[in-house]
């Protein structure tokens, strides 16, 4: 009878996720640059190629970095939260539903909820970057940003789009989390650990890809809610997510529900790959270093 390998302590899953979601995004930054600035163009968006070099021309190369600090400072904590809230999740949903087997159901349920509590660690730190990647934006650093709106807004201030944040985390965790538990069923058998990490790559590629056509949407909404430049006496336009989704449907058409898609699917399809290869890796590390039980 093969003995059951015991769960990793909470400590190395935050390990793990935090050595990943840097590791994704030092790679993969400037696509994010790129993706905001076409979703927060109102008017008719240049093309990925053709941003990219706008940027770079008109300035610096530099540009595509900046706004690199929140996201830095974030990444620990939410890939931390992302993973170990999908532990947590889908063990207490099996136990709720009374079996010790993961569905795609269940899956799909697990990685929404994660995606939701994730949610509420990421708000201030999305704000602060929405700010210093935009175009016109006057702030040299996320200290100013930070200093700013709770001079003008107070410290709730920090969660401006919480609501869009969070709907957000919602769809991508759940078609993230869905699809690589079909992916990985579907996938042969590995054989080898170089396989086992090929499979990873896979299946978070897969789950990135799917992650991002279900959740841009709402990751145009929240830019345009974070975005916003209050002015005196006027009321926002983007205020709530499902509205706002309505508004631009309604006056720039459906594509641009997907503005920024293409920056963003290179980043989270082969993202998600690195993601879940590097924090399955890290784990595996973790195992052999422990030795048994976790082995």
């Amino acid at each position: 009878m093969q003995r059951e390998r015991k769960p990793l302590p909470f400590g190395y899953q935050f390990a793990a996720g935090a050595f990943a979601g840097v590791t994704e995004i030092c790679v993969f930054y400037p696509l994010d640059v790129v993706k905001t600035r076409m979703q927060l163009d109102t008017g008719k968006s240049q093309g990925l190629f053709q941003t990219f070099r706008t940027i770079i021309a008109q300035e610096g190369a530099a540009r595509l970095y900046k706004g690199l600090v929140p996201p830095l400072l974030l990444e620990a904590p939410k890939r931390a939260v992302k993973f170990a809230a999908n532990d947590f999740w889908g063990k207490t949903y099996m136990s709720m539903s009374d079996t010790k087997t993961m569905t795609q159901t269940l899956s799909v349920i697990t990685g929404c909820s994660a995606g939701a509590s994730e949610s509420f660690v990421v708000v201030p730190f999305e704000l602060v970057k929405i700010k210093l990647q935009d175009k016109a934006t006057v702030f040299k650093g996320p200290l100013e940003v930070v200093k700013h709106i709770i001079r003008t807004d107070g410290v709730l201030g920090l969660y401006k789009g919480m609501e869009s944040t969070f709907w957000r985390h919602v769809w991508w965790n759940g078609g993230f989390f869905g699809s690589i538990f079909q992916i990985r069923a579907l996938l042969p058998k590995a054989e080898t650990p170089q396989a086992q990490l090929m499979n990873n790559f896979i299946s978070g590629s897969v789950g990135g890809c799917v992650g991002t056509m279900v959740n841009t949407p709402f990751d145009v909404v929240k830019s345009r809610i974070q975005g916003y430049n209050p002015v005196p006496g006027v009321v926002p336009k983007y205020r709530w997510t499902y509205p706002s989704l309505y508004i631009i449907f309604k006056e720039e058409g459906a594509a641009a529900l997907y503005k920024g898609f293409v920056p963003k699917v290179l980043r989270l399809a082969p993202g998600g790959g690195v993601l879940l290869l590097v924090v399955e890796a890290t784990l595996g590390f973790f195992r052999k270093t422990l030795g048994p039980p976790y082995i």
